[in-house]
């Protein structure tokens, strides 16, 4: 369970950090505005923003920011190419369990990548502080694993009121 729980915060902060990187990928923000202070919402900023970066440490989280990125666009691109490969296989007249297995266990290995990168890229961010930043991002960090947790205690959708019915069909 707390292996899991790990494995979901690290997921859930991934993906606020890729919204990050795709607002300002397509903000269109120029490079000399991009090693101020950022502007505008986002984990990154966030992060920037509680962590006190100077220009410094702006420019390297930037340019470690930028390089995640990519690597997890390209993760995430293999990733769906096998998911691909695995729902072709619905069709396929001559099914085979190996042919499954193959593709999901190749789908897991791609999944563990993403979750080795996510770490890295944590750590790597972890460097670029120091003592007092260190112990700031220990926090978020640590605030951002307890509320995904909480998420993972929430009924689910349809288990309350009426506010969580189905719309009526005609």
């Amino acid at each position: 369970m707390k292996k899991n729980l790990l494995l979901y915060v690290l997921l859930v902060f991934l993906v606020v950090v890729n919204g990050v990187f795709l607002f300002n990928y397509l903000g269109g923000s120029n490079e000399t505005e991009s090693r101020n202070r950022p502007r505008g919402k986002g984990p990154a900023n966030f992060i920037v923003k509680e962590l006190d970066f100077n220009n410094d440490q702006m420019f390297q989280f930037e340019s470690i920011n930028r390089e995640h990125h990519h690597k997890m666009r390209r993760i995430g691109g293999e990733i769906k190419q096998l998911k691909d490969a695995l729902f072709n296989q619905i069709f396929n007249k001559s099914l085979s369990e190996n042919t499954i297995d193959s593709i999901t266990n190749l789908i897991g290995e791609k999944v563990k990548e993403r979750d080795i990168e996510t770490f890295y890229h944590f750590k790597s961010i972890e460097a670029l502080c120091h003592d007092k930043q260190k112990e700031k991002f220990k926090k978020i960090i640590n605030d951002a694993l307890h509320k995904a947790g909480e998420k993972e205690q929430r009924p689910p959708l349809g288990s309350g009121g009426k506010d969580h019915r189905p719309p009526p069909r005609y």
